[in-house]
């Protein structure tokens, strides 16, 4: 049977990953540059088509799927005379496997209605890694007809793969999951450089908190570089994880509903970046919470 043909948006390494999992399952795919060229010319070189406008990838493509970085990003690449909007196919699906703010991503899906096709909000977790072999975890939501027709193409993607509702709450909950995360390692960070400040070794309080019920992978992925010297245990940036929980805060005021725990975890990355470390690992916060404590 012959296979969707699938324009992509946002070679960055996530991206590219899923590229390279489409192409080797024989998917006729469609890219456009958007940072850099090197990921584009990978894919064209393996058999992808590249597309001069999103509107030609949107005109040329049966799904469309973005994962960029912001909401504004986006929002860019769909609206405009050059954007999937324009050239988008009677029936066609779009899926933003991005961390997207869930009213954009409703107003999105309002406006490809217009336009004639379905918009599904699917973000994802997991790694790169995981996206070359098919194995991540996928939090859709929006039509669930739609879904039900392209879960054989996410399923090739993805190992866990959810339907979680309406159009918006795959996005609202990767923001509620990502604030959690982000939370936490901050806190496990502070953790281990307060432990500096006290002279004890930080091996022994990770053994300590790892035997109880606070052990937690994130514990881990922190640990990976605070005791193993390891900074991409968790390959995510300072600046990613700052835009999450902005963006949470965001969602959080569109609900009317104040936000108190992410006001800290807010603070200690925004200051971070500021200081010159927003292009650093997650967990290479020990080192942010180690100079403040002067260590």
């Amino acid at each position: 049977m012959t296979k969707p043909a699938i324009g992509f948006i946002g070679l960055g390494l996530m991206g590219t990953a899923m590229v390279e999992r489409l192409q080797s399952l024989d998917y006729p795919v469609t890219v456009i540059a958007n940072r850099s060229r090197a990921a584009v010319d990978a894919a064209v070189a393996r058999g992808a088509t590249e597309a001069a406008t999103a509107r030609d990838l949107a005109a040329a493509s049966d799904i469309v799927m973005l994962c960029v970085d912001t909401s504004a990003s986006v929002e860019a690449r769909m609206r405009g005379p050059d954007g999937v909007i324009a050239g988008l196919k009677p029936g066609a699906v779009i899926v933003d496997f991005g961390t997207s703010l869930p009213e954009s991503t409703k107003a999105l899906g309002a406006e490809v209605a217009a336009a004639g096709g379905v918009y599904l909000d699917a973000p994802l977790g997991r790694t790169p890694a995981h996206a070359k072999d098919g194995k991540l975890n996928i939090m859709a939501a929006g039509d669930k007809l739609t879904f039900d027709r392209i879960r054989p193409i996410l399923d090739d993607l993805g190992e866990n793969v959810f339907h979680l509702g309406a159009l918006g709450s795959g996005h609202t909950i990767k923001l509620l999951n990502n604030f959690f995360g982000m939370t936490t390692a901050n806190a496990m960070a502070e953790v281990f450089a307060m432990a500096d400040v006290a002279g004890i070794e930080r091996k022994a309080v990770y053994d300590v908190i790892a035997a109880g019920p606070l052990h937690s992978g994130m514990m881990d992925f922190v640990k990976g570089y605070a005791v193993d010297g390891i900074p991409d245990t968790l390959a995510f940036s300072i600046r990613n994880a700052a835009k999450d929980v902005g963006y949470y805060a965001k969602m959080a005021a569109d609900l009317n509903a104040e936000t108190i725990m992410s006001k800290s975890a807010n603070e200690a990355l925004q200051t971070a970046i500021d200081e010159g470390d927003g292009d650093l690992m997650v967990s290479q916060m020990t080192d942010f919470f180690a100079r403040r404590f002067g260590r």
